[in-house]
């Protein structure tokens, strides 16, 4: 079932086609990579997407209803966690609740109940600056499923976290993704990521989401996937293309 579908979008900026006439879907509990080179479009489909930006033509929709020019109803985690230094991890997390309208202690009590299933038991009263760059990616995670709890756009939010780490955090959120039905469309400039994480690869490239892969490794990715011909294989089909 199509979670998310974005139907021949096209937008330009001062007489330049930033895209054209892209379209991509996301099913139930997939997680899609968005792949390309830096400044190739992808952030701005990404806003479009979320609704902060509204296209010249092409429609987005969400469970079926056209959800285009409409912020508010698929949530978006930008590259940086953005955890608010003066607020506790619980009162970041319960952000999205309370901005809903929910009273402080019901959204904190809400939200509470997904701090162990999100590896975050512990934190609820520690200051964003007590925590590590990956819990502090798993909090912002939490924050971001509070928001919209079908599908999450997540910009390149691993990208700062070291290598040791990352695998940590991919293995980590697959699971979470899979418990929890999340479905997933991820931006990523990392080919290795892109193949370690996706069911499906769209590559942006001029503008046009022509080429899409199918990633057929099932998930999670056994821990020397990377070495084998068939990575290596899709890795070359990638590069090809870009």
């Amino acid at each position: 079932m199509e979670k998310l579908e974005v139907r021949n979008v096209s937008i330009s900026f001062d007489g330049k086609k930033v895209l054209d006439n892209v379209s991509l879907t996301l099913r139930e509990g997939e997680l899609v990579c968005l792949l390309g080179i830096s400044g190739g479009g992808k952030t701005t489909l990404f806003n479009i997407i979320s609704g902060l930006l509204l296209p010249d033509e092409g429609q987005v929709f969400l469970d079926g209803e056209d959800v285009t020019g409409k912020p508010g109803r698929i949530s978006y985690m930008l590259q940086k966690d953005l955890l608010l230094p003066y607020r506790t991890i619980e009162d970041n997390v319960a952000l999205p609740l309370q901005l809903r309208g929910m009273k402080k202690k019901e959204a904190r009590a809400q939200a509470g109940k997904l701090f162990a299933e999100f590896g975050l038991e512990g934190t609820e009263k520690l200051w964003p600056a007590q925590l590590s760059g990956g819990m502090r990616q798993r909090a912002a995670l939490l924050r971001t499923y509070l928001f919209s709890q079908n599908v999450a756009l997540l910009d390149e939010p691993f990208s700062a976290l070291d290598t040791l780490t990352k695998s940590s955090v991919h293995r980590w959120y697959l699971d979470v993704m899979e418990r929890i039905k999340l479905s997933t469309l991820f931006i990523t400039h990392d080919i290795d990521e892109a193949i370690l994480l996706s069911d499906r690869i769209y590559l942006l490239t001029d503008g046009h989401t022509d080429v899409q892969l199918e990633i057929k490794e099932p998930k999670p990715r056994r821990e020397d996937f990377p070495l084998t011909p068939a990575f290596l294989d899709y890795k070359k089909e990638i590069l090809s293309h870009l």
